[in-house]
C-alpha cells in the first residue's frame, strides 16, 4: 500500500456517515476524525472544535456541513491552508458564491459532486468522450435535481464554465409519492408534485434541458431519462443510435455486467459496463457490494486523497461546484419570473 492520506470531516449528518463509514473500507484513506459539539460514539474520534481537530494534522477535511455553514468554513480552512472537499453546493445563493470565491480562489478547495463518477454516468461519460457520437449537442437530464443535474449536463457536452441563457417553467399535477428516504409511505399519499423544466443555452455551442418533479430522487414511480445528441448519433438511456459508415446506422447496448442473478453466486456487485467488446468502466471496489452511490464517493474521496499528494488531477475543481450552482439558481430565477436569465461572466470563468 501506498502513501496514506488522513481526512476529518466537520458535520455528523447522514452524508458525514458516508465518508467515514466508506473510509474504514479504502486502502490509502483514513478518517481522523469528525468536529461535532453533540454526538459522541461513534467509530472515529470526536472533536469539540475545528481547532482541536486540526492539531491531528490531517491532509484535507470534508465539510458536511449545511449550505449557510459552508462557505465561512470553507473559506477558513483555505485560509489556514487546509485543502477542503466542501459538500455541494459550495454557497447557498449567488452573493454568498461570489464572495467565496473572493476569499478562496483556485487551488485549495474542491466540490463534492460524485454524480460523473458513478458507474452507469462514468460509462456514458467514457463513450462520449471517445467521439462515438461525434460532437455532442445537447444533454436531456431528469434524474436528480439542480447542482448535480448542472454537473452532467456540462461534463457530457464538456463545455466550460462560461456564459449561458436559461429559460425555465414550473407545472403542478397530482402524483403518487409512495417512496422517501425515510421509507415506504403507508398508506401511498397522492399529492400535487411540482416539475421544473429548463433549457440552457451555452455560448458557443450546447443546449442542456434539465426536467426535475419533486421527490425524482427516490420516487420509483418517475423514470430516470439520460439523453446525449451528438453530429454522429444519440444515446438514450442505456442505448446509442450512430452512423458508422456511409448508408450504415446501427444501434448498440450499453450493458452493465452485475453479478449475483440467478446461478451466478459470486455475490451481488457490480462488474463493469460495456459498449460491444469495448469496457468503458469496471469497478475499482468489486467485492464490497457497494451501491452506486458508495462506489462515486470512494471514488471522489480517492480522487481527493491522490489530488493532495500530488499524484492525480482536482477532483472537481470549486470553480466548477460554483458555476453549477449558479446555473442552478438561474434555473430557479427562471421558473419565478418567467423571463429568461442570463448567466454571464462571472471572476471563477
Amino acid at each position: 500500500m501506498g502513501c496514506v492520506s488522513g481526512f476529518a470531516i466537520v458535520g455528523t449528518g447522514w452524508r458525514a456517515e458516508y465518508f467515514w463509514r466508506l473510509a474504514a473500507e479504502l486502502d490509502g484513506l483514513d478518517c481522523t476524525g469528525v468536529v461535532s459539539r453533540s454526538k459522541d460514539g461513534l467509530p472515529v474520534p470526536v472533536y469539540r472544535t475545528l481547532d482541536e481537530c486540526l492539531a491531528t494534522k490531517p491532509d484535507f477535511v470534508v465539510t458536511a456541513t449545511p449550505w449557510a455553514v459552508t462557505p465561512s468554513l470553507v473559506a477558513e480552512l483555505a485560509e489556514r491552508g487546509v485543502p477542503v472537499l466542501a459538500e455541494t453546493p459550495p454557497a447557498p445563493d449567488l452573493l454568498g458564491l461570489r464572495e467565496l470565491w473572493a476569499k478562496v480562489g483556485p487551488g485549495k478547495a474542491q466540490v463534492a459532486e460524485q454524480y460523473s463518477r458513478m458507474p452507469a454516468h462514468a460509462a456514458r461519460v467514457a463513450l462520449v468522450h471517445k467521439g462515438v457520437l461525434g460532437e455532442p449537442k445537447r444533454v436531456d437530464v431528469s434524474s436528480t435535481h439542480q447542482y448535480h443535474a448542472v454537473s452532467l449536463i456540462r461534463t457530457l457536452l464538456g463545455v466550460g464554465r462560461g456564459r449561458a441563457d436559461v429559460r425555465a417553467v414550473r407545472t403542478i399535477a397530482r402524483l403518487a409519492d409512495p417512496l422517501s428516504r425515510d421509507g415506504w409511505a403507508e398508506p401511498a399519499e397522492i399529492k400535487d408534485a411540482t416539475t421544473t423544466i429548463a433549457t440552457i443555452e451555452f455560448d458557443g455551442g450546447g443546449l442542456g434541458l434539465y426536467d426535475f418533479t419533486d421527490n425524482q430522487w427516490h420516487n420509483q414511480l418517475l423514470m430516470r431519462r439520460l439523453l446525449v445528441r451528438g453530429t454522429l448519433g444519440e444515446l438514450r438511456d442505456n442505448e446509442v443510435v450512430r452512423l458508422t459508415a456511409p448508408k450504415t446506422i446501427v444501434r448498440t447496448e450499453i450493458v452493465r455486467r452485475q453479478t449475483g442473478y440467478d446461478l451466478d453466486l459470486d455475490g451481488y456487485d457490480t462488474d463493469h459496463i460495456t459498449f460491444g467488446d469495448e469496457v468503458l468502466y469496471r469497478n475499482p471496489y468489486q467485492g464490497k457490494r457497494w451501491n452506486d452511490e458508495e462506489i462515486a464517493i470512494a471514488t471522489l474521496l480517492q480522487d481527493m486523497g491522490n489530488w493532495v499528494r500530488g499524484d492525480g488531477p482536482e477532483p472537481y475543481p470549486l470553480a466548477d461546484g460554483i458555476q453549477d450552482h449558479r446555473i442552478a439558481l438561474a434555473i430557479e430565477e427562471a421558473a419565478d419570473s418567467g423571463l429568461p436569465v442570463r448567466v454571464d461572466d462571472e471572476p471563477w470563468h
